[in-house]
């Protein structure tokens, strides 16, 4: 089964940190990878028209943000920036290596270094 999901919060959506599936927001699933592509695809377009910046990785994950849209973190003192997210899973896992679609590796922007030393990532503090 695929899925594609839309997520909300601190993190771009291929981190699949503890507790990632919370940020999940919207759920549309599919017996078929290509009719996931497609909607993916669909709704990637309706994303650029809505956020002003992206970085999108050739796993059919994007993250959309606007530099604006922060909130407060009172363990680490800091704004985190806040992505809207869209990725096309298998099985609520990253798709496999072999089904990547090169083409779809593009940015308009970098979204700025994660600062909360609390959830960061590996390789990120």
């Amino acid at each position: 089964m695929y899925q594609v999901i839309k997520m909300y919060g601190d993190l771009e959506p291929w981190w699949f940190l503890e507790g990632w599936k919370d940020d999940v927001v919207e759920t549309q699933e599919f017996e078929d990878y290509y009719e996931a592509l497609k909607y993916y695809k669909k709704e990637w377009f309706a994303l650029t028209d809505r956020y002003p910046s992206f970085n999108s990785k050739s796993s059919v994950m994007t993250a959309f943000w606007d530099s604006k849209d922060q909130r407060w973190c009172e363990e680490c003192g800091e704004d985190l920036q806040q992505y809207y997210s869209l990725a096309l899973l298998k099985d609520w896992e990253a798709i496999p290596k072999d089904w990547y679609r090169p083409g779809y590796a593009r940015s308009n922007d970098s979204p700025l270094p994660f600062q909360c030393q609390i959830k960061a990532p590996a390789g990120e503090k």
